[in-house]
């Protein structure tokens, strides 16, 4: 009965140890992110009521997030990857403390906030995208990515709704201070539980140089990289502006995390069905679909974003997300994974991938400050959310020449990986 139950939920995929521990740990740290980060933007908002200031302490953690990521591959090269994901989560825990200790204060010290947000992310995720290059195989990334995909939803369900009812029951500062503590203290058992997994050695020095000769090389892996850096044109100024405009079109916490735990719950179902039944064949008509949504849904909601139409575009991202990131993810280590010297050079390969996200990032915040500079808030952000929400759109018409053939050799595939079996080197 209990086979037949996981039959149903995973599918017919290979679950080792190792897979399993990684999506553990990437469900604590979902966990603790949804519960506070996206009051952060809303607890320094309410001291500054500036939208610029918002933008400034994004800006200082996507331009902090590249060093980390250069940092991170230098440990990770020398000592070990693992320790790069447990730095990640210490220096996160820095950041939720330094946000406790602060207070009222926290606007004082936003680009300080930001580059611990940056170096933490970095961190953590350079860490957490290595163990999955190697933790996977082609017929189980789909899988990883989808699940990654239901507990990072699951996590969004919770996480807002209970946050916001803390925060509106309890008085003044109260609800954020719990909120954080407890983000504090789930970082602390994700370290504890990455004290389970075995140490090994990346071999050789941090060769960024070979990597980045790479991009002239291979087409396919050029693609890639060119589609992540539209991927972060609309990440930099939509992680923050919608959260600040269902905010400010309701002024409640609660309602903010009502619109978190809705578009979480549609992002779950979409997770499950997309992990489940997506074959690799259809790849690139997910993506396009998924990235025809994101960039529909804009247009609801740039003329009058009240609540209503907020939450109807956040119903529609949440379904298309799901569609588009799980193959486009598996996609692109797949593609890393046939990149010259794929085994000796994982961290670099993804530290340039990183760089080319983060540099999306960086002009579009840079952009949105230049814009509100210039023109009112209510003209020129608008504008920006329509040409910078065309990315993910835009992104299929730069993977779609990748040749998708060698996926059908799967033993090819897996011979540039750094072990045998999805890299099961945790146990």
């Amino acid at each position: 009965m209990s086979n037949s139950i996981a039959k149903i939920l995973l599918g017919n995929v290979r679950i080792t140890k190792n897979l399993l521990l990684l999506l553990v740990i990437g469900g604590l740290y979902a966990i603790s992110i949804s519960l506070s980060n996206t009051f952060v933007n809303i607890y320094l908002w309410k001291q500054s009521g500036e939208v610029s200031d918002i933008a400034l302490y994004q800006l200082a953690s996507v331009t902090t997030q590249p060093v980390a990521f250069l940092l991170a591959g230098y440990i990770s090269k020398r000592a070990d990857r693992i320790i790069a994901l447990r730095l990640g989560v210490f220096i996160l825990t820095g950041f939720y403390l330094t946000v406790l200790f602060a207070g009222e204060s926290a606007e004082t010290i936003l680009l300080l906030l930001g580059a611990l947000l940056g170096m933490g992310f970095g961190f953590y995720w350079l860490g957490y995208n290595v163990l999955t290059f190697e933790i996977t195989e082609p017929d189980t990334r789909d899988f990883f990515n989808g699940f990654a995909g239901l507990l990072t939803s699951f996590a969004g369900m919770i996480g807002p709704l209970s946050a916001g009812a803390v925060i509106t029951w309890l008085p003044d500062t109260q609800g954020y201070q719990i909120i954080f503590f407890i983000s504090f203290f789930l970082f602390i058992m994700a370290v504890l539980l990455s004290l389970k997994m075995k140490h090994r050695h990346a071999e050789g020095p941090l060769q960024i140089q070979k990597a980045a000769n790479e991009i002239k090389r291979n087409a396919a892996w050029r693609k890639i990289l060119f589609s992540h850096f539209i991927q972060g044109l609309r990440e930099g100024i939509f992680v923050f502006i919608i959260v600040l405009w269902v905010f400010m079109a309701t002024n409640s916490e609660l309602a903010l995390g009502s619109y978190g735990f809705v578009t979480s719950a549609v992002s779950f179902a979409g997770y499950f069905i997309v992990s489940r039944f997506l074959k690799p064949s259809r790849r690139k008509k997910a993506i396009l679909i998924g990235g025809a949504l994101l960039f529909g849904a804009v247009f609801l909601i740039v003329f009058n974003p009240i609540y209503p139409l907020l939450m109807t575009y956040g119903v529609i991202i949440s379904a298309a997300y799901p569609l588009l990131l799980v193959p486009y993810v598996s996609l692109t280590y797949d593609v890393l994974g046939k990149a010259s010297d794929a085994a000796a050079l994982r961290i670099e390969y993804l530290i340039t991938k990183e760089w080319f996200i983060n540099g999306g990032r960086v002009m579009s915040i840079v952009v949105l400050l230049a814009g509100i500079s210039l023109f009112e808030e209510k003209q020129i952000i608008p504008v920006l959310l329509v040409i910078f929400g065309s990315g993910h759109f835009l992104m299929y018409f730069v993977i779609k020449g990748i040749d998708l053939r060698f996926l059908e050799n799967k033993k090819e595939v897996t011979n540039n990986m750094p072990e045998n079996g999805g890299g099961d080197s945790l146990t």
